[in-house]
């Protein structure tokens, strides 16, 4: 499926790729991208042939975060659709947030504001050595605010106070350092990166890389006691007698590959 701004490709390894295709304005989006970002992911996390995302963009830059004619137009706007536009704007993080199967942000260029919150949302990201991102809203007399929940997960709040507030651009190697991005390659080596990690998605069971990508969502927000260990053990517990469970360790204890590695090439 694909329109003008966003292009789905799925293979038959069970790979989705979502491609942000507006290079002639450094692939920002808008409004009307947002509604249709928001729906793909949606059909992605029901399609069980999908094993894993990429969110890539094509041209040189991955993407400017809010497309300047919809931020002009949004200038205008009364309270209420403000309000609309952040919500819908929420949403897609969210989505793609919580997308339960794993999800790789492959980066060059240049990344700013909602740019870097849709890499923050991924599960693992990948950028060139040239890549520069900021975090510039306070700039326009605005602020990171529904993006902020997945950048301060992935950067902490101390980095968070440097790059919100002084809207300072920075490469990849700070990217690298503060958390945003867990490698950083020459540009000519991104795509044999990313397929490396696919790689290694694949030979992992899916329903487990979904129950594995939930614990860390639940672990994260909750204080050590007694009813996270008790969680905690209810999890492997379930996990154990599943059907992929059984046959993840019957598969390792008799030496031969799990049923879910298929060569679909």
């Amino acid at each position: 499926m694909s329109d003008e701004s966003l292009i789905m490709e799925k293979d038959g390894r069970g790979v989705a790729r979502l491609t942000l295709n507006r290079p002639d304005v450094h692939n920002a989006f808008d409004d009307e991208m947002i509604v249709r970002f928001t729906d793909l992911l949606r059909r992605l996390k029901n399609d069980d042939d999908v094993r894993a995302v990429v969110l890539q963009a094509n041209g040189s830059n991955f993407s400017a975060g809010a497309d300047l004619r919809w931020m002009r137009r949004m200038a205008d706007y009364r309270e209420q659709e403000n309000r609309r536009d952040a919500l819908a704007l929420a949403e897609l993080m969210r989505c793609l947030n919580e997308l339960p199967k794993p999800t790789i942000a492959r980066v060059q260029g240049a990344a700013y504001g909602g740019g870097v919150g849709l890499i923050a949302c991924c599960d693992i990201a990948v950028a060139s050595q040239d890549a520069m991102f900021g975090l510039t809203e306070v700039k326009l007399g605005l602020i990171p605010a529904v993006i902020s929940p997945y950048v301060i997960a992935a950067i902490g709040a101390r980095a968070a106070r440097r790059w919100f507030l002084t809207a300072g651009r920075f490469d990849a190697v700070e990217a690298h350092r503060i958390g945003l991005i867990h490698e950083v390659v020459p540009e000519a080596l991104l795509t044999d990166t990313v397929d490396g990690l696919l790689g290694q998605l694949a030979s992992s069971g899916p329903q487990a890389l979904t129950e594995a990508k939930d614990l860390i969502f639940a672990v994260s927000r909750r204080p050590l006691e007694e009813s996270l260990i008790r969680d905690t053990a209810e999890r492997i517990t379930r996990v154990r007698a599943s059907d992929e469970g059984r046959e993840g360790v019957s598969a390792f204890l008799e030496k031969r590959q799990p049923a879910w590695v298929v060569d679909r090439s």
